[in-house]
C-alpha cells in the first residue's frame, strides 16, 4: 500500500489549499480514507474522513471550512481547505482501513480515530501564517 500526500505549503490566514492523496495497491473503492494532521508538540488528530460510500465526518475545529471528497476512479482523496487559520499549521496526512474482510464481511464503522486506521502516507506541511 502507498500513499502520496501533496497539496501542502505556505499561505496566509484566510487563504486556501487543497491537499491530494493518492493511493496504490489497494482495491481503492472498498476503503475508509482519513485525513489527519499533527503539529509540533501536540498529538495527531483526526480532520476529516470519508467511507467507502462517501459518508463524511469532521472534526469540530474544521466543519464548515474543510471538505473531503473521494474520486474512486483516480485513487484519489481530497481535503479543500478555506478560510484556514495559524492554528490549521501541522503535517497533514492521509490514511486508509478497508471496510471489507477478506471474508467479505462489510464493517459499516470508521471512527475519526489514528489509531483506527492502518497504512498512512508521509504527510505533506501545511503552514499558515497570520
Amino acid at each position: 500500500v502507498q500513499l502520496v500526500e501533496s497539496g501542502g505549503g505556505s499561505v496566509q490566514s484566510g487563504g486556501s489549499l487543497r491537499l491530494s492523496c493518492e493511493a496504490s495497491g489497494i482495491t481503492y473503492r472498498y476503503y475508509c480514507i482519513g485525513w489527519f494532521r499533527q503539529a509540533p508538540g501536540k498529538e495527531r488528530e483526526g480532520v476529516a474522513r470519508i467511507t467507502h460510500d462517501s459518508s463524511t465526518q469532521y472534526a469540530d475545529s474544521v466543519k464548515g471550512r474543510f471538505t473531503i471528497s473521494r474520486d474512486n476512479a483516480k485513487n484519489t482523496l481530497y481535503l479543500q481547505m478555506s478560510s484556514l487559520k495559524p492554528e490549521d499549521t501541522a503535517t497533514y496526512y492521509c490514511a486508509v482501513v478497508s471496510q471489507y474482510s477478506r471474508g467479505g464481511f462489510y464493517n459499516p464503522i470508521c471512527p475519526l480515530e489514528s489509531g483506527y486506521f492502518l497504512h498512512w502516507g508521509q504527510g505533506t506541511q501545511v503552514t499558515v501564517s497570520s
